[in-house]
């Protein structure tokens, strides 16, 4: 597997730290607010890629944060006159609403920065105690940039280039205006912790991410991942901070997805194009989201549109009716032996696999992966379609390779369908209408057609029975 390592600006092959194993940290929400489009992007394609390395028999250690204490946080507690717990609580709540909806899968550890804060602080001193990091009058705490020779790489940019856009604001204690906050002094009003140099505050946010890495996965990790944006300040004051308090390569890969863009705008508040992902699964709803995200290069822009999502709600919709007709034609077919003929066409699917893994092996290619499962699927309808005797065993065979294939995207797996509450009324409906054929009474039949049309029910007759399923 080959990964485009922002490192180093290539694709680099995949070797663990631990052969077999995985160690990933992802950044996850200011738990603030709800999350928006954008912020789903990198949650859903790194998500996918835990998922593929699990798939691919790895062991993977999964952690993504959430940052609970930040101004934002602190702000939106102020506002509402409430601890900024309270704030934190509440939409680290809503946060698991829509990642569950996104389908994206539960972190190994999803640490809070408060939760850290031993770590945190442990850092922070052996920053200060090795020279890294010095204590302002103020009662800040600075990482001394310029002592870090390989600040920059991640960005590949010089310091010299990087300086000219750092300065230092009226009242701030800095040396150099390339130092950035590991800690902050307390503020009245804010909430603060002691530590053992006597300035009592809060950490910064880059060491915060430092501190998690450490604390859950150790000083050097695989993987470390989030959207294009944190790649300067954040990764790259992560990586210094961190390896001049531990002495050794941070991570050994660094993954950043594209930006997303609004009506080919980008996203901003100020333009009034700001998506939250709850107000946009009500109108197409959370798997479409997820299509959408899968369906370009995770390092490519992608453009959030009313037409994108149709279009991927569409595509969405086609693969559950592939399925649907599977299930359908399994639960009433015969044989448990495929023919010889069949036995071929099986291993012949084999090689739709097969694409669907050399493009996941090609920097997590989820674009051609998708294309696989679409061939796969017409190749499958074709078959079912001119053979209509095709054994149960068969059937099968195929449609556990497209629930595999799905399955690592985590697509087309919701079963909502098996629970409708009408279930029953609907198949009574059908029956009915059977019976009124036979007797060829056609004006029952297509009036019960209708009254199934009214309750939002699509019906397809074919030589198996009747199928139905919700339109």
């Amino acid at each position: 597997m080959k990964l485009y390592n922002t490192l180093t600006r290539q694709k680099d092959e995949f070797i663990p730290l631990t052969p077999g194993e995985v160690k990933m940290y992802s950044c996850g929400p200011t738990v603030y607010n709800y999350f928006h489009v954008g912020n789903a992007r990198p949650f859903i394609v790194f998500d996918v890629l835990r998922r593929y390395f699990e798939y691919r028999g790895y062991k993977v250690t999964f952690v993504q944060n959430f940052t609970d204490i930040d101004d934002k946080v602190i702000g939106k507690a102020n506002d509402e006159g409430v601890d900024f717990n309270v704030i934190a609580d509440r939409y680290i709540k809503e946060y698991y609403v829509d990642a569950d909806g996104l389908g994206i899968g539960r972190a190994t550890v999803h640490p809070r920065a408060t939760e850290t804060m031993d770590a945190i602080i442990d850092i922070v001193q052996r920053l200060l105690d090795n020279g890294h990091a010095y204590l302002a009058e103020n009662g800040d705490v600075y990482f001394r940039t310029r002592s870090f020779a390989d600040y920059g790489k991640l960005c590949h940019q010089p310091m010299e280039e990087l300086q000219a856009g750092a300065r230092i604001s009226v009242g701030e204690v800095k040396e150099d205006p390339m130092d950035f906050a590991v800690w902050k002094a307390a503020k009245p009003g804010e909430p603060a912790w002691d530590t053992p140099w006597g300035s009592k505050g809060r950490p910064g946010w880059h060491i915060e991410c430092s501190a998690m890495v450490n604390k859950y996965l150790g000083p050097t990790i695989d993987i470390h991942s989030g959207g294009l944006d944190l790649t300067f300040p954040h990764h790259e004051n992560e990586i210094a901070q961190s390896e001049c308090a531990n002495g050794c390569t941070f991570a050994n890969y660094w993954l950043h997805n594209g930006f997303l863009t609004i009506d080919n705008e980008k996203m901003s508040k100020s333009k009034g194009n700001f998506f939250m992902v709850r107000d946009a699964a009500k109108e197409f709803g959370y798997e479409t989201i997820r299509m959408f995200m899968l369906s370009a290069h995770y390092r490519t822009p992608l453009n959030y549109s009313a037409d994108s999502l149709e279009m991927s709600k569409a595509s969405l919709a086609r693969l559950y009716e592939a399925r649907s007709n599977m299930e359908f034609r399994m639960e009433k077919a015969a044989g448990d032996t495929m023919t010889v003929e069949e036995a071929a066409k099986c291993e012949e699917l084999g090689r739709y696999k097969q694409k669907f893994i050399e493009a996941m092996d090609d920097d997590l290619n989820t674009a051609d992966a998708l294309s696989a499962i679409f061939e796969l699927t017409r190749e499958i309808n074709a078959y079912m379609g001119a053979h209509q005797d095709a054994t149960r065993a068969w059937l099968r065979a195929a449609h556990g390779l497209f629930m595999e294939l799905t399955g690592v995207l985590n697509l087309v797996q919701k079963r909502e369908d098996a629970a409708d509450p009408e279930a029953d009324k609907i198949e009574a409906l059908i029956a009915q209408r059977a019976a009124a054929k036979k007797e060829k009474n056609f004006a029952e039949a297509d009036r019960i057609r209708d009254e199934l049309a009214a309750m939002g029910v699509t019906i397809k007759d074919t030589r198996q029975g009747t199928q139905w399923s919700r339109a």
